[in-house]
């Protein structure tokens, strides 16, 4: 077993891993235990009791983080020529058609988001092999498939985001940077909370939000009291 570093050690001194904290305890104790000298993501993970394998109980959803995300989002509108410039002027890195698919078919994927018009998903849908395992194949359900090209640009570069349950039935999502006040990382926990709470599957028996935690990148994991949350939430 590999012994504790300083900051470890110091780390471990100031919480308890067995106890569950309400959010707003758990969002200031996560600034005193993280040492990183980079600006870490503040990340959340939703354990939910449901079935992903289930259509009726694949939860995903999107949300506009009230702090934004804390990092620069690069944003790929694959369109027609007209929709260009429309692109471009809201905030798009990168906006076109052919020349992008080309270059995705070759290997390129340097962006976080790509937005799409529904007139060119025939060209995108064949990219689906490459997009889709890195979470960049646009969808109606996420608002990156729409005509109003620019309000969906926006929307991302302000901190709109998607989640979507994983295998094991876990939500994980990045939700800001440690450098956020305590009280910033709480509003974007909240609303992250409070939408994946909102998604539960009527048919579903037994406890939907069964555990939640929160860290940064390189910091142990906090318990959140999801119980004592929801109830303030109602």
């Amino acid at each position: 077993m590999s012994k504790l570093t300083k900051n470890q050690k110091a780390a471990k001194a100031k919480y308890d891993s067995t106890k569950a904290y309400s959010l707003s305890e758990a969002c200031g104790l996560l600034k005193e235990i993280t040492y990183t000298k980079f600006d870490s993501s503040v990340e959340i993970s939703v354990n939910l009791g449901v079935d992903p394998r289930k259509a009726n109980q694949m939860i995903r959803g999107v949300v506009t983080l009230p702090n934004g995300t804390g990092k620069t989002v690069r944003v790929l509108v694959l369109c027609t020529p007209d929709k260009v410039d429309e692109a471009l002027a809201a905030g798009a890195d990168y906006a076109g058609l052919d020349e992008y698919c080309e270059k995705i078919k070759e290997g390129w994927t340097d962006v976080d988001v790509i937005i799409c018009t529904p007139s060119v998903m025939a060209k995108v849908g064949v990219l689906g092999k490459i997009l889709g395992p890195r979470g960049l194949m646009p969808n109606p359900k996420t608002g990156t498939v729409t005509m109003d090209v620019a309000s969906a640009v926006k929307d991302v570069k302000a901190g709109k985001i998607d989640f979507k349950v994983d295998k094991t039935g876990i939500v994980h999502t990045a939700i800001g940077k440690v450098s956020f006040t305590p009280e910033q990382i709480y509003q974007n926990a909240a609303e992250v909370l409070n939408a994946i709470a909102k998604l539960k599957p009527q048919a579903l028996k037994g406890t939907y939000m069964q555990g939640a935690s929160i860290c940064t990148t390189m910091s142990p994991g906090i318990k959140i009291d999801l119980k004592a949350f929801l109830n303030s939430a109602e």
